[in-house]
């Protein structure tokens, strides 16, 4: 039972836009899941599967052998803390603007035969 994860924090895209793509590859392959967000073009997926791509470099890393071959056993998209911001509204008043981030988690592990 290989267990590799890998993470991004503070990245700078919304946690609801990458949680799809993180539903989407749970429980895949990870060579699959690699292939799966390859093709998807969105910003969101370029995030995940840089992610994707630095757990399969740690397993490697880690002496695993086919490391494609390990399952996707968590992939979470917690929100990160959100820059403030002002921007001008009508009559010298001020609006706030929520630059928000995510933390982007990927575990994988050997599958059970």
């Amino acid at each position: 039972m290989a267990n590799v994860k890998a993470c991004h924090k503070y990245a700078r895209i919304s946690a609801r836009k990458v949680r799809p793509f993180a539903d989407l590859i749970r429980g895949m392959e990870a060579g699959e899941a690699m292939d799966a967000l390859k093709y998807v073009h969105n910003r969101g997926a370029r995030f995940l599967r840089e992610v994707l791509k630095s757990a399969i470099a740690n397993a490697d890393d880690r002496d695993i052998r086919n490391p494609e071959a390990l399952e996707v056993v968590e992939a979470r998209v917690d929100g990160g803390p959100a820059y403030k911001r002002l921007r001008p509204a009508a009559r010298g008043a001020a609006r706030f603007i929520k630059k928000r981030s995510a933390h982007i988690h990927v575990a994988l592990e050997t599958p059970d035969v």
